[in-house]
């Protein structure tokens, strides 16, 4: 697997995403109203929340994942050495594997980063 970028998952998961949504509306809604519940500003910002779901992205090595909470801290401030410190949380957590997945969601977050606010 080479780098991940972001655009192209989402893509790829669209239609499949959408397909499964129409067999299990009630689940797929339950899971995204959790997780506005979850990300949502609280006693933590949701910037603090989209980097801790970024590093368990990395330790779960799931691109989607990867791409989405690496999109999610780019739109809540988060910053390139903000998103590499928790990088660093991620690997000495996970050893190995994070440093093969770490640099993917670096490289993911300055992708979306570079995007144009839409």
């Amino acid at each position: 697997m080479g780098m991940i970028h972001p655009n192209e998952v989402f893509g790829e998961l669209r239609q499949p995403a959408h397909d499964l949504r129409e067999h299990i509306p009630e689940v797929i809604g339950a899971y995204a109203a959790m997780q506005r519940a979850a990300l949502g500003d609280g006693v933590l910002p949701a910037k603090f929340k989209e980097l801790i779901a970024l590093a368990i992205a990395v330790t779960r090595e799931c691109d989607g994942c990867i791409g989405a909470h690496a999109r999610g801290a780019a739109r809540r401030g988060a910053t390139e050495a903000e998103v590499a410190e928790v990088i660093g949380v991620a690997v000495m957590m996970n050893g190995g594997p994070a440093t093969v997945w770490g640099p993917r969601a670096l490289a993911a977050f300055k992708e979306v980063a570079a995007e144009p606010e839409s």
